[in-house]
């Protein structure tokens, strides 16, 4: 049986970037503690993950069926 492929995929974009992209004032100033605050908690570097996810690190998990 082939493996399943991901169809979020990292991208280049900037987690800051992103987040400093957001409109309404209170949603993107929690999201930038939120950064912060996970990044600190993870100990790992924020990556996009697609056009709108923040992601700290990978994960892979093993499905039996």
């Amino acid at each position: 049986m082939a493996k399943a492929r991901n169809k979020t995929k990292p991208t280049a974009i900037s987690p800051e970037v992103f987040l400093g992209s957001i409109e309404h004032r209170q949603r993107r100033e929690d999201g930038l503690v939120l950064l912060k605050f996970f990044g600190r908690v993870t100990g790992m570097v924020p990556k996009m993950w697609g056009p709108t996810i923040v992601g700290f690190g990978r994960y892979y998990v093993t499905v039996q069926v």
